[in-house]
C-alpha cells in the first residue's frame, strides 16, 4: 500500500490564496449598516456635587504647645531694606506704614504631607514651616506656608515684600504658666 504524499507548500499556498480573497470579497460586498444610536443618558437630578475635601492640619500632641514664636524676615524690594518680625503663633503683625498684615497660623517643626493631611513626624526642626495669612486691608494676598529649608517653595510672590522664615523659637515652661 502506497503512502499519500502530504502536498507541498507551493501546492496549497494557492488554493489558500484563493480562499481569503472570496472571503474577503464576501466581506467587501455585504450590506453595511448605520450604527445604531446609543441609548440617551439617564437624568439626573440637579444637586451639586459633593465639596471637595480640603487640606487639613494636624498638629501632633508631642508638637503641641512646644513653640513658641517664629522668626519671619521681610523684604521691602524698593527700598532693600530686611526687618525681622518675632511673631508668637496664633498672633499677627503689621508692616509699618501699609495695611499688610500677616497671621502666623500655625508651625510645624517637621512639616509632613499625607494625602490632604499637613503634620509633623516629629517635634525636631528638620524641615520647619509655617503657615501664614497674609492680608492688605479686607483682601486676604495669600494663605500658605513658608518653609525655612526651602524658601522658594510655594513661595508667595508680592511686587514690593518678599517674606521669608528665618528661625523658629520654643516654648520654655515660663510660657506654659506665664502666672508662675
Amino acid at each position: 500500500m502506497a503512502c499519500a504524499r502530504p502536498r507541498s507548500l507551493r501546492q496549497t499556498y494557492p488554493s489558500f490564496l484563493v480562499l481569503a480573497l472570496l472571503f474577503l470579497l464576501m466581506l467587501g460586498c455585504s450590506e453595511s449598516k448605520e450604527p445604531e444610536p446609543l441609548p440617551a443618558a439617564p437624568v439626573q437630578d440637579s444637586a451639586p456635587p459633593p465639596p471637595a475635601r480640603r487640606a487639613q492640619v494636624v498638629i501632633p500632641a508631642e508638637v503641641r504647645g512646644q513653640w513658641k514664636a517664629v522668626q519671619i524676615a521681610v523684604l521691602d524690594r524698593e527700598t532693600g531694606q530686611e526687618t525681622l518680625h518675632t511673631v508668637d503663633v496664633g498672633a499677627e503683625f503689621h508692616l509699618e506704614g501699609t495695611r499688610i498684615g500677616v497671621r502666623v497660623q500655625t508651625f510645624l517643626p517637621d512639616f509632613i504631607m499625607h494625602g490632604l493631611t499637613m503634620t509633623s513626624s516629629s517635634n525636631q526642626p528638620n524641615n520647619p514651616g509655617v503657615q501664614i495669612r497674609i492680608r492688605e486691608g479686607d483682601e486676604e494676598l495669600f494663605a500658605g506656608w513658608l518653609f525655612s529649608l526651602y524658601p522658594d517653595a510655594h513661595a508667595y510672590y508680592h511686587p514690593r515684600y518678599g517674606f521669608t522664615l528665618v528661625d523658629f523659637i520654643p516654648a520654655t515652661p515660663a510660657d506654659e504658666n506665664p502666672e508662675k
